[in-house]
């Protein structure tokens, strides 16, 4: 898709879709990783509309970006994003998570057009996206990959390899998101396992590295820009300090929001909320 297509539908209202869409399917089960979803949807929106070039007709299409989910638990927020940008049908949205449907509730790249790899075992997706890369630089690709990956990867020691693979290849065809919102399974993940100063580890493997304010779409667009253009051989990474459960207060407050517990009754109240903050 060209980034041009459909800019008369702005990228906040993108974003809300996508946040909407991932509710509507976490009704469906009565279950779902939207905390993740409802945070990472404005990074999803500038990616597939603003960003990222591609074919909703052809998921396949040689000449597309790839968009790497290395968090496969995140995948009702891709296919909120697939649904959003028509690679996906809209009546597909009910049946997320339900049997034989081509949207289980983690990512698999077998079952979902638009999936480029299952994700899942988390620091698995940045080494895929560096022999991608390396792929289609063999092939003289102008094409990018684009690796979503979660802070909780940040403890893993395969990330941190491919990170030094990435700069020592020269991989300016590679842009690594990471979605920080200190969350993991076990709690706070600078608690866990910090990996700060992040920024800083970064740039001294060789990365061009920007850190913003991941529910700021102004600066979320300006950073893809930048990444996309910047004139230095080596891989670049976008840092996105997110909110979990963004856009919906009474699920932002929750103390454990890593698997967020929405009650039967909650799932109608989250809908309103988000239409009383419906943009333009």
């Amino acid at each position: 898709m060209n980034p041009e297509t459909n800019q008369q539908i702005s990228l906040a209202r993108r974003a809300w879709n996508i946040r909407r869409k991932s509710v509507l399917m976490g009704a469906v089960q009565g279950q779902g990783y939207v905390g993740q979803a409802l945070g990472v949807s404005d990074v999803l929106a500038a990616s597939y509309f603003h960003a990222l070039k591609f074919r909703p007709e052809d998921p396949e299409w040689e000449g597309r970006d790839r968009f790497l989910l290395s968090i496969g638990h995140y995948a009702i927020a891709l296919y909120a994003a697939l649904l959003e940008a028509e690679v996906l049908p809209e009546y597909e949205l009910e049946t997320y998570g339900t049997d034989n449907s081509r949207l289980p509730m983690s990512g698999m790249a077998s079952y979902t057009p638009g999936m480029e790899i299952t994700g899942g075992s988390l620091g698995h997706g940045l080494g895929i996206a560096v022999g991608m890369a390396l792929g289609l630089k063999a092939k003289h690709s102008d094409s990018f990959v684009y690796n979503l990956m979660s802070d909780g990867e940040l403890g893993e020691g395969s990330t941190w390899e491919a990170a030094m693979s990435g700069a020592h290849h020269k991989l300016d065809n590679l842009i690594c998101i990471i979605d920080f919102n200190n969350q993991q399974a076990d709690g706070p993940s600078t608690e866990t396992l910090s990996s700060e100063p992040l920024d800083k580890k970064w740039e001294a493997f060789g990365w061009f590295t920007q850190r913003i304010d991941g529910n700021d779409m102004d600066a979320v667009v300006e950073a893809f820009d930048k990444a996309r253009n910047h004139d230095q051989p080596v891989p670049r990474v976008i840092i996105c300090n997110t909110k979990m459960c963004k856009g919906i207060p009474f699920l932002e407050e929750r103390e454990i929001t890593h698997f967020v517990r929405v009650e039967a009754d909650e799932w109608e109240k989250a809908l309103n909320v988000l239409e009383e903050g419906k943009p333009a």
